[in-house]
């Protein structure tokens, strides 16, 4: 590593330059990088509910639609405005009245299924079918231009409208969420850190180091709206305190060199903090690989580029930041100023000097905090993320209001059923609680409309070789209680009478969410736990040390993620996966720095209590630095974000980074104390400790013998 310290060092104008050649690349990667803002999507294909979408696109030539309210408008102009939107690209069909029969001819002649799924009167509808994806662009183009031929009294919901409103506005605020953030953590540390410039070296340089890590994004594919909109921060947030230990090693070692040796200097210090960050990034990344091991895909996606963009940062790290230090240095030091955070000295003492009462408050908030924890509530409907300002959100209010419908969703049953199982099946379907209305082609027969009468091509567009389709609405919100037993019903119904048939859409594929979620949520907190207690083993070569060091963390985590069950809030459910991981791989950085110092102090001779000390004052500084740095990257997104869903996990990113700082400065040094014994036993290179008491034992009470 000297050696590769050293050539960083010569090279430094060459890897300056390259790296910043090399963003133009990583731009053109950005672009081609795909952005998918269907969350639904990410459930695993093996379920039923995505192999019916795929046979809806494969059979039918269908993945989304969307319901279509239309208020105060004359039947003419409504068929009129159908007409137009028949017209636009990827609309494969309209569904209203004059589907079935002329609009003029009265619509007491339909079946009373189809009258009320309509509407009559002041409020009518209509089933827009597209012949792309949820999430396709032909399906964004699409409702892109409904829109504009649709005028004020025209409502378009469903999910394919959440996703393309989500993107909008992802689109919109994701360049304010890099912004705040860089502006926060600029303020933060021009304040905590001894020159104003280098903080802007420090965001240069994970700027880079962000702009690679997006650009080989492309060869993922695509990645989710969640992942594009936060890795930045993300990034930013938990790779910071590697630049800040490069500067504070950078300068420990002019001290001993003197300002004339810069370049052996920053050799120097660039082989103690790669040395040194090393471990803490393992933990990091291991963190974010635990949520590759989702069932619910969108982990994989984000674990992959944030354990990704961990990599990069500690490159950038050792790279590209020395190399701007040491170009830049005449007008970095003539910007250094005295920092305003104090060096922490009577601090230390008093809070190890109270550790058994930290130790008593510890136990005391654990099972309170751990309740809260279970009790948190979340929510799963995708349109509860968005403000109700959107066209989307105001469309589900209308429909509500209008046709007491929040939900629609669409059975595949064998197309060779006959007619007699079908009505069997669809009086049934009738009588489950809540449903609305059951379309197919056997429920547009009535006793005024004979089956012949019904056009071959609804008929085709219905029905293919194997399956037939059905559409439901229903009256429960989507991700309820109500509407998940109510498709509970709708499926062991279904399946009486159709064994192979499905229940598909947006209700069913969000109650499969709520299922795999919750299993996810064990899943990657027992992988990421394990992970980090091996790493942790190994690296401080400990048996106790891991199970105090995730005790302390796990129990910040209990305390943010408990607070919402005391307050009442409801969280999105992504929170209560993947925060538990992302402050537990964040944060423990925090313990292990302390927890490194505080094993060197008693490997050097010191009591516990001094070492406890020792450790703490050293450390608390840095603990502090950058969880308010991880803070402020954090809260700032949290501040400004329209989407419930950013908002909620960025301003629980940044309580928790308060809440584990405040725990390891607080609670960490009474575990030091408590279970000092058992530390040094179980940990390699520290029994020697026990001879070292004993002596200062033995030379105490000499000492008092003496004095007697």
């Amino acid at each position: 590593m000297k050696f590769l310290s050293k050539a960083i060092v010569k090279a430094r104008f060459i890897i300056l330059i390259a790296s910043i050649a090399l963003m133009i690349p990583c731009v053109a990667g950005m672009a081609a990088t795909r952005v998918n803002y269907d969350i639904l999507s990410y459930l695993p294909g093996e379920i039923e509910t995505m192999k019916g979408q795929d046979i809806l696109m494969d059979q039918f030539g269908t993945g989304a639609y969307s319901l279509f309210v239309v208020e105060g408008m004359a039947d003419k102009d409504i068929a009129d405005l159908k007409s137009r939107i028949e017209t636009v690209d990827h609309v494969k069909k309209v569904v209203w009245y004059d589907t079935f029969m002329d609009y003029s001819i009265p619509k007491e002649m339909l079946p009373d299924e189809v009258t009320q799924a309509l509407g009559t009167g002041d409020a009518q509808m209509m089933f827009i079918i597209f012949d792309d994806t949820t999430s396709g662009d032909g399906t964004m183009e699409a409702i892109t231009e409904i829109r504009k031929i649709a005028n004020e009294k025209c409502f378009l919901s469903g999910m394919a409208a959440i996703v393309l409103d989500t993107k909008n506005l992802t689109e919109k605020e994701t360049p304010i969420y890099v912004g705040m953030a860089v502006l926060l953590a600029v303020i933060v540390l021009s304040l905590t850190m001894d020159s104003y410039l280098i903080p802007f070296f420090f965001l240069a340089s994970i700027g880079i180091a962000i702009m690679f890590n997006m650009g080989t994004n492309i060869f993922l594919g695509e990645i989710s709206f969640l992942t594009k909109s936060l890795s930045a921060v993300l990034q930013l947030g938990v790779t910071l305190d590697y630049s800040i230990f490069l500067w504070h090693s950078y300068q420990e070692e002019l001290e001993k060199t003197g300002r004339e040796d810069k370049k052996n200097a920053m050799a120097n210090a660039i082989c103690a903090t790669f040395q040194s960050v090393i471990g803490s990034s393992i933990t990091t990344i291991a963190g974010f690989v635990a949520l590759c091991f989702m069932s619910f895909t969108i982990g994989l996606d984000l674990g992959i580029v944030m354990a990704k963009g961990v990599i990069f940062g500690v490159i950038a790290c050792v790279t590209v930041l020395p190399s701007m230090i040491l170009i830049f240095d005449n007008i970095i030091e003539k910007t250094k100023h005295k920092p305003i955070m104090p060096e922490f000295v009577k601090t230390p003492r008093w809070i190890s000097k109270h550790a058994i009462l930290f130790g008593v408050i510890f136990i005391c908030l654990l099972p309170p905090a751990i309740w809260g924890y279970r009790h948190a509530a979340v929510y799963y409907d995708l349109s509860e993320t968005l403000p109700d300002k959107l066209s989307s959100r105001q469309a589900m209010i209308e429909l509500e209001k209008n046709f007491e419908t929040n939900t629609t969703y669409m059975i595949l049953a064998d197309a060779n059923l006959d007619t007699a199982t079908m009505q069997g099946m669809l009086n049934e379907l009738k009588g489950v609680d809540g449903v609305d209305a059951v379309l197919g082609v056997d429920s547009l027969v009535g006793p005024t409309l004979p089956k012949d009468m019904i056009p071959d091509k609804i008929r085709s567009e219905l029905s293919s070789d194997d399956y037939q389709m059905l559409m439901i609405t229903s009256q429960y919100k989507t991700a309820s209680d109500e509407v998940n037993a109510q498709i509970d019903a709708v499926n062991a119904i279904v399946k009486k009478y159709s064994p192979t048939a499905m229940v598909v859409g947006e209700a069913p594929c969000t109650k499969d969410l709520i299922t795999i979620t919750d299993k996810d949520f064990k899943t990657v907190s027992i992988v990421s736990i394990g992970c980090v207690f091996l790493i942790i083993a190994l690296v401080m070569k400990s048996i106790s040390l891991p199970f105090i060091l995730v005790a302390v963390i796990e129990f910040a985590i209990f305390i943010n993620m408990g607070i919402p069950g005391f307050t009442g809030t409801v969280i999105p459910f992504i929170s209560s996966v993947v925060i538990g991981t992302i402050q537990l791989g964040a944060t423990v950085d925090y313990a292990i720095l302390m927890t490194t110092r505080y094993c060197k102090e008693r490997k050097d001779g010191q009591s516990k209590k001094q070492a406890t000390r020792i450790a703490l004052s050293t450390s608390m500084k840095s603990v502090i630095v950058s969880a308010l740095s991880f803070f402020a990257a954090t809260f700032g997104v949290g501040l400004v974000s329209s989407v419930d869903m950013i908002g909620s996990l960025c301003f629980l990113m940044a309580r928790g980074a308060l809440i584990s700082m405040a725990v390891v400065i607080l609670v960490l040094p009474s575990m030091y104390m408590i279970f000092d014994g058992l530390i040094i036993r179980s940990t390699w290179g520290m029994r020697d400790c026990l001879r070292a008491d004993k002596e200062r034992k033995a030379a105490k009470v000499a000492s008092i013998g003496h004095a007697v």
